[in-house]
């Protein structure tokens, strides 16, 4: 008989039953290699859409490495609702182009016009979404004809964009495709690259246009356009230590200091702790007797009578232990003594289990929420991560003092997601119309009479205060 199945039928009484454990962390895999990137990484080449050949660097050891930190980040609850609550507290107010005059969101009626046709805001939450997951983002611009104007502006998606390999110290081309798919040279888009250091002198450089030292030399000679493309990537990196092609997260330790790993095994312990022990809260004896007395007195003599009569009460039994309204009553039950001396009880009612059951884990749970919450730069308390009564939790004025400081250490990433903004307005001349600018969302006290105002982080803004 096979040990995994025991048929109970077979079983007797005083046996001794062997069992295989099921191991539930069987098939585990450590997490500590995902970040694989740490060593020299070799090439690829492939064929563009343009028919021209081009090698770039990829994107983790197998090329794969975004897709597999999404989906890492995915199976953690805690870490998922992290990255959300990171993109929107870095999203502020929303992005807005503001007057320069008025401090306020301005009317200029092509600034509005750009802003409508380009959806802005969902541009603006794109951007950070990925420069909270990967630390970099890569935005397109899209030239006029001429070349003289900006008239539209695209993110694409940093899980798709490859690097090619450095040229003269820098890469000079952004290929997007889907990498996880079959690559069809139709299917890989070549972006040139501008300067990530000065992307506005690039472009003018490439556009033949004057920059601001007067007119902008070509390596190329000639006037106009130096270039027939008319749509150029800016890539936006957030630094971190060493020199990478992609940068390597700040959070993306957990995945090797092993608490990641400990989160996932602490729910796949507790889970199957919930489903194979089954806990037995009461045990309820009943002596023969007492079926006995009942049948006499309500005069049942038929045994398929006596059968539902004796469910009957075993419902009334477990109503009676299970049932809130009978919270604080009184079973009342008879018994009689033998002649030694012993009380034989009609009907005993005993607690076994007062124990939840995977309650055990919850200091670990809480533990292990606590280093996610401190991987993504995260209070727990601002999102919930260790509720409970035995948690210590903050006063509201800690609260608001937390949440303060996490929106005003968002300004080095709107900083760095401003730089597509500054070369759209310098390029298409509203220097002098607008500014970039991401109010933030400050908590007021009570004397204030208000739940929030609105403040920046630039100076230039007009403010609530």
């Amino acid at each position: 008989m096979d040990d995994k199945n025991i048929d109970i039928t077979f079983a007797t009484m005083g046996d001794v039953m062997s069992y295989q454990a099921y191991n539930p962390t069987g098939g585990f895999v450590e997490s500590s290699g995902i970040f694989d990137d740490d060593g020299i990484t070799g090439t690829m080449t492939v064929k563009a859409s343009d028919g021209k050949d081009y090698t770039y660097i990829p994107f983790g050891e197998d090329n794969l490495l975004p897709y597999q930190l999404i989906k890492s980040i995915g199976e953690s609850s805690v870490m998922a609702q992290n990255k959300l609550f990171n993109v929107l507290t870095c999203y502020g107010l929303g992005f807005q182009y503001n007057d320069i005059k008025t401090k306020l969101p301005s009317d200029d009626k092509d600034v509005n016009l750009f802003k409508m046709h380009n959806s802005l805001s969902r541009f603006f939450l794109e951007q950070i979404t990925d420069m909270k997951y990967f630390f970099f983002c890569v935005s397109a611009i899209i030239l006029n004809k001429k070349g003289d104007r900006i008239v539209a502006v695209r993110h694409k998606e940093a899980c798709y964009c490859r690097f090619t390999q450095s040229k003269n110290g820098r890469s000079e081309y952004v290929l997007y495709a889907n990498w996880r798919n079959a690559l069809e040279p139709e299917n890989i888009e070549a972006i040139p690259l501008l300067d990530e250091l000065d992307p506005l002198g690039d472009l003018q450089e490439r556009m033949g246009l004057k920059g601001q030292s007067g007119q902008v030399k070509s390596r190329q000679g000639g006037n106009g356009p130096r270039t027939k493309a008319r749509v150029f990537a800016i890539v936006t990196r957030f630094p971190t230590a060493g020199c990478q092609y992609y940068p390597v997260p700040y959070y993306s330790a957990i995945f090797r200091d092993k608490w990641y790993d400990i989160s996932r095994l602490i729910a796949i312990g507790k889970m199957s702790k919930l489903r194979n022990h089954a806990a037995i809260p009461y045990l309820v004896e009943i002596h023969n007797d007492y079926w006995r007395g009942i049948f006499k007195e309500e005069h049942i003599t038929n045994q398929e009578d006596q059968k539902k009569r004796k469910l009957q009460e075993k419902e009334k039994i477990k109503s009676f232990i299970s049932g809130i309204e009978n919270s604080g009553k009184l079973w009342v039950a008879g018994y009689y003594t033998t002649p030694d001396g012993k009380e034989v009880n009609m009907v005993k009612i005993t607690r076994i289990d007062t124990s939840k059951d995977g309650g055990d884990y919850s200091d670990d749970i809480a533990e292990s929420n606590n280093m996610q919450c401190y991987a993504d730069n995260i209070h727990p308390n601002l999102v919930g991560a260790t509720p409970g009564k035995s948690q210590t939790n903050n006063s509201g004025s800690d609260k608001r003092e937390l949440f303060t400081l996490k929106q005003s250490i968002e300004k080095a990433f709107h900083d760095l997601m401003e730089t597509v903004h500054w070369v759209i307005i310098y390029f298409n001349h509203w220097e002098d119309k607008v500014y970039p600018d991401v109010p933030l969302i400050m908590l007021t006290t009570l004397d204030e009479n208000k739940d929030a105002k609105k403040v920046s982080n630039n100076p230039k803004s007009q403010t609530d205060d």
